[in-house]
């Protein structure tokens, strides 16, 4: 059974201000050093059991990369130490250790040998691994003719052709197609129902969510939180929030350094959310045509939500939005006004935005989560100048089944119509 210790792991590099400081330190050691270190991680401190499902988030640059690293042996730490129980299996970077010029068979066997395979054991393994790879007649081509997808589909079958007591993945499925991506978590899945450790690095917090049962969270070179993944994901995604609110100025009101200072956002809370004196959230409700909240939410059925937030500042782009999860913490769907193309136009200091979003109820009998939202200054791909406020789960709501519709099961409703035809 495979287990992890990280104990005060710390990963520092080496930066000289010039390019001959490296040679002067080199060549007069006695005059002291010339560099200064740039910590990557600091402080680590975690331990896996036999047969856990971590996930591993954080923003890029956060020391997510590095910290895999460390653990496989393939950098060494600064400080601190790392010790393993059982045979481990690591995918990191993308194709590493294939050779461009060999051909896809003789990098498997090369690739299996390093992983402590016998010749003997690849012979009787190679059919199974080509036929979950499924790259065809590609086996027998250099691997540099290969697409990234590919070398995934190859890298991810040599590594997992024997159950390893440790599966470290390191964002190597995010290249695959979906067809691809589903059985290589069907044996993840397989893998930890017998017994393998789990650590597994994703920006897609649903997967994480779905296939591990604890989350580590990597905020700037530190663990800033261990524990269930919902919870994880709830700080990675204040995290994302309060970066979009220093992102390039496009448009920008007039605002003195002092004024920006005073309103940035407060992180509010261990949920994730965010308050700025710019703006108070005053209404969230499903409501019904008249206006009046509306008790009981019918599967399939048209809904109203209405979110209103009063301004404490002239806002020349404000957009609201809302997002949906359910009791696992998946978001089902998010959008707002902005990503909606719609302008709800400028909004003076003191005035409502009401924001009405009408649509069928298409999901499923249980309780969900409400997540609201008010940014200000919309570009890129629902991107946000000024975040001014994100109020994480502000309310629940239950949808109740309906016994005029379809019986269906999943996550939504399709109202499949159908057309039989009869030759």
């Amino acid at each position: 059974m495979g287990t992890i210790r990280v104990a005060q792991l710390g990963k520092a590099y080496k930066q000289y201000p010039t390019r001959w400081a490296r040679l002067r330190e080199w060549l007069l050691p006695m005059r002291g050093p010339r560099h200064q270190l740039r910590w990557i991680l600091q402080d680590i401190n975690f331990e896996v059991k036999a047969g856990e499902a971590v996930g591993l988030i954080g923003i890029n640059g956060a020391g997510k990369s590095t910290l895999l690293k460390l653990i496989t042996g393939t950098t060494q730490p600064t400080t601190g130490s790392v010790a393993l129980t059982g045979r481990v299996a690591a995918l990191l970077e993308l194709g590493m250790g294939f050779h461009p010029d060999f051909t896809g068979r003789q990098n498997v066997y090369m690739a299996g040998q390093l992983a402590g395979l016998t010749v003997q054991q690849l012979d009787a393994l190679m059919p199974s691994i080509e036929q979950f790879a499924e790259i065809g007649d590609y086996i027998e081509q250099p691997v540099r003719v290969y697409s990234s997808g590919m070398q995934m589909r190859l890298a991810f079958s040599v590594a997992t052709c024997v159950r390893p007591d440790i599966l470290i993945v390191d964002e190597a499925l995010a290249v695959g197609d979906v067809y691809f991506q589903q059985k290589c978590f069907d044996r993840i899945r397989d893998f930890t129902a017998s017994g393998t450790t789990l650590l597994f690095v994703s920006h897609s917090m649903g997967t994480v969510m779905n296939i591990c049962n604890r989350c580590l969270y990597i905020r700037q070179g530190a663990l800033a939180f261990d524990g269930a993944p919902k919870a994880a994901a709830d700080r990675y995604q204040a995290e994302l929030l309060g970066r979009l609110d220093h992102a390039p100025q496009q448009h920008t009101v007039a605002v003195s350094a002092a004024e920006r200072l005073r309103d940035a956002p407060v992180l509010t809370g261990s949920d994730g959310s965010i308050t700025t004196p710019l703006a108070d959230c005053v209404g969230v409700a499903f409501v019904r045509d008249d206006g009046t909240p509306e008790a009981s939410i019918i599967a399939d059925q048209p809904v109203r939500l209405r979110v209103e937030y009063r301004a404490h500042r002239e806002l020349d782009d404000p957009h609201v939005g809302f997002k949906i999860r359910n009791r696992y913490g998946v978001v089902l769907f998010e959008t707002n006004t902005y990503c909606m193309r719609e302008q709800p136009g400028p909004v003076a200091a003191g005035g409502v935005l009401s924001a009405s979003f009408a649509f069928t109820m298409a999901l499923a009998p249980d309780e969900y989560t409400l997540t609201v939202g008010l940014g200000n200054g919309g570009y890129d791909e629902g991107s946000f100048r000024e975040v001014l406020n994100y109020l994480h789960e502000v309310s629940t709501f239950v949808v109740l089944p309906n016994s005029a519709a379809i019986t269906w099961s999943g996550l939504a409703n399709l109202a499949p119509r159908l057309d039989v035809d009869k030759l």
